[in-house]
């Protein structure tokens, strides 16, 4: 077994967010469905919690699929007045619609429970509770993920500084740091007159 550190999950999935996010836009929006299937057994190994299963990512890219087909296959063409040419096509439309609100739904549900077990992990092996906003994560879903992931150092950089704890250094990890509050953090008793 490796010994863990903060940096470990972001150094296992090397995915800066930006690249993810132009990756993203230039694939319409097919890469964050591989980056999952790829990085997602590892991602949960390390976190120690199985959230997720391929299936949920296979549904994923079910719905991508099909929802860009049916755009692919019956574009939408309106008139001057914004009514369809072909009522098969707007059909069409509103069903690859749909499926890609579920394709929506389903990135979302993945992201809560990413979230649930980032969370979890960070406070049960760092002992520090990683704040994830949930209106960012219904609104940038697995992007948020990947960006908390990333900013994970500096997240226990700043509790750290905020409780008053030293830093640790970049090669310290989670077992070497005592689960229990220092002796000076503890109360003392006043000392008693002569």
């Amino acid at each position: 077994m490796h010994a863990r550190t903060i940096s470990t999950l972001k150094e296992t999935l090397k995915t800066p967010t930006w690249h993810f996010v132009l990756l993203s836009a230039a694939t319409y929006g097919i890469y964050p469905l591989m980056w999952l299937y790829k990085n997602q057994d590892a991602m949960m190994d390390e976190l120690g919690h199985r959230f997720a299963s391929r299936v949920l990512a296979i549904w994923m890219a079910v719905c991508a699929g099909v929802s860009i087909l049916l755009h692919l296959m019956f574009p939408l063409q309106l008139n001057e007045y914004g009514y369809a040419y072909d009522d098969t096509a707007a059909t069409m439309s509103g069903i690859a619609g749909l499926i890609s609100f579920a394709w929506f739904v389903l990135m979302v549900v993945w992201a809560f429970k990413a979230r649930a077990a980032l969370q979890q992990y960070a406070l049960m092996q760092f002992r520090f509770e990683l704040k994830m906003n949930p209106a960012w994560t219904v609104l940038f879903h697995v992007f948020y993920i990947n960006y908390c992931i990333n900013a994970m150092p500096d997240a226990l950089a700043k509790h750290h500084i905020i409780h008053g704890r030293p830093h640790p250094g970049p090669n310290d990890t989670q077992e070497q740091h005592p689960s229990s509050l220092s002796q000076t953090s503890q109360p003392q008793p006043p000392e008693q007159p002569q």
